[in-house]
């Protein structure tokens, strides 16, 4: 039975503020709180200079080297330590052995190592609950060289809505420091300083169009000369009764009435007289000084992205070089023996289809990254590659469900992470997580293993997270009717593989979770609540960020 509309917005309003208070109590476990947009750009030394590897610049107190920090002192996002606890989600030294689940909480089911069997199963592999606080797992962490047990506890999936949330309000709370750029460096970053106006635009009155210029009422007699020529500087007053050929964005001599057109003028050279075919009316043709804007006047405001008319209306403007947000630096770290680089699968080995699209992928957002780092399905290769990063921004793909070789979780309880999410009530992608180094490292997010899987916690936690760390904009949220019926799981959130076509979006096939073939051929993606929709109700987008790319980026930058 369908549920009364009023009940229904009920229910929707109420998750909402669940999701809100979940998310707020995540991030009093990072240590937000109140600052400035950007730091300061670093004006002693030299523009866009990286800070040493392992070091960060958020606002924070770092424990000197060989120093642990004492009890009760915060020294980062997601590294608050409280008297006589450990500071991580790793149990403490002497710990017994693993516990058993909590009340009411499922143990999930056998799974593989691209977690397609917790994925994307019936309804019974996971308790979705609505919120996307921090979900930390009782289990303690198995020793070196073990993998957890499939029946081991796991938390509860958050919210999609909740989980995307505290990304992006995580990254924003500690922005990248400020630096300047020159303008041939500039383009894909965004402003940490708004642009002002330098001077009026134009800074002088310019002849709009090929022509005459004319003082007073016709006909004019013509003035020897070459006449007026952009770049050529001022001229002497233009008379009444007289008229002088000019250039385009040439600058207007006093006293001049008007520019008529050079196809609106008909020059009688036997009397030297200059006639107008057409009705002159003062200040035709005229670009007067400060048309466009007066000086002081703001161009562009904070958090704009700078784009090619950006640049162009910049430089109009007087400036050398921008204070902007560098691009956030991320490493990409493939995980998985089965993986081949080049060939055809074989004796039961796949292609990598995440590492060649995760990098173009995320540099269509804004990022900086790193190749992609093939480790295998390694722990201690993968233990050395998080604690030696100085990216802003870490992703792993695989190895985040349960399976014998998913070391993600055991390697991050060893390190001393701090797991903000563990799971997301969305399909496909359920296994996705979301975590922060220690000692104000980096945060990590955990992509499975399976492509379109992958793609789902790109969007659900990369995106809004790299979006928060350079200070972006988020997208305009937006919903279009959907063209046919549409099944989804019965209480996640399921994301589907979508084209544009005319006022409605058809959802696209070959959208299971290990499979590309739809998203290949999509221009974004429909957010179908749980229970699924009719033909005709109106869902939210997520845009794919090539939906409006132009040529001259690897993206959009917005």
């Amino acid at each position: 039975m369908t549920p009364h509309r009023g009940d229904a917005r009920a229910a929707e309003e109420e998750r909402a503020a669940e999701e809100e208070r979940a998310v707020e109590q995540a991030l009093a476990l990072v240590a937000r709180r109140p600052q400035a947009p950007y730091p300061p750009p670093d004006r002693s030394g030299e523009a866009g200079k990286r800070t040493e590897p392992g070091t960060r610049t958020e606002p924070g107190v770092h424990p000197e080297p060989g120093r642990h920090p004492e009890p009760g002192t915060r020294t980062g996002p997601g590294t608050h330590t409280e008297p006589g606890a450990p500071t991580s989600w790793a149990p403490a030294q002497g710990d017994p052995g693993p516990e058993a689940p909590e009340p009411g909480c499922r143990p999930p089911g056998p799974v593989s190592r691209n977690g397609s069997a917790s994925a994307d199963a019936g309804p019974a592999d996971t308790a979705p609950v609505h919120g996307a606080g921090p979900t930390h797992d009782p289990t303690p962490a198995p020793a070196h060289g073990r993998s957890a047990s499939p029946q081991a506890h796991r938390p509860r999936a958050a919210a999609w809505d909740g989980a995307r949330a505290l990304a992006e309000r995580l990254g924003r709370t500690a922005p990248l420091a400020a630096h300047r750029l020159p303008l041939d460096r500039a383009l894909g970053h965004v402003l940490a300083e708004a642009v002002v106006a330098l001077t009026d635009l134009p800074s002088f009155d310019t002849s709009a169009m090929d022509g005459w210029v004319v003082a007073g009422p016709g006909p004019w007699t013509v003035r020897e000369g070459e006449g007026l020529l952009a770049g050529r500087g001022s001229s002497e007053p233009l008379p009444d009764g007289h008229a002088l050929r000019i250039a385009t964005g040439a600058r207007l001599p006093a006293d001049a009435t008007a520019v008529i057109r050079s196809e609106h003028a008909h020059c009688d050279e036997a009397k030297g007289l200059l006639h107008a075919t057409r009705d002159v009316v003062p200040g035709q043709d005229i670009r007067p000084r400060g048309q466009e804007c007066r000086s002081g006047d703001e161009l562009l405001p904070v958090g704009t992205v700078v784009t090619p008319p950006v640049l162009g209306l910049a430089a109009a403007a007087g400036y050398d070089a921008l204070v902007a947000v560098p691009r956030p630096r991320v490493d990409v770290f493939v995980l998985g023996d089965e993986l081949l680089t080049a060939g055809l699968p074989r004796e039961g080995l796949i292609r990598d289809a995440l590492g060649p699209m995760l990098a173009p992928w995320l540099r269509s957002l804004g990022a900086e990254v790193a190749e992609p780092r093939r480790l295998g399905d390694d722990a201690d290769a993968l233990r050395e590659a998080l604690v030696t990063s100085d990216a802003d921004l870490i992703l792993t793909t695989g190895g985040t469900a349960a399976g014998p070789v998913d070391h993600v979780h055991p390697v991050l309880a060893r390190i001393g992470a701090e797991l903000l999410i563990d799971g997301v009530a969305v399909r496909p992608g359920h296994p996705m997580l979301l975590a922060q180094l220690p000692d104000g490292g980096p945060c990590l997010v955990g992509l499975p293993g399976n492509p379109l899987a992958a793609v789902s916690g790109l969007l659900t936690l990369a995106e809004p997270l790299l979006r928060g760390i350079a200070g972006r904009p988020a997208q305009d949220r937006y919903r279009a009717p959907v063209h046919e019926e549409v099944h989804a799981h019965p209480h996640d959130t399921r994301l589907i593989p979508v084209v544009h076509r005319d006022d409605s979006v058809v959802p696209l096939h070959y959208n299971g979770p290990a499979m590309l073939r739809g998203i290949a051929a999509a221009d974004g993606l429909a957010v179908v609540p749980p229970g699924g929709v009719r033909s005709g109700t109106e869902v939210e987008i997520l845009d794919l960020p090539w939906a409006s790319a132009s040529p001259w980026t690897e993206g959009c930058f917005t």
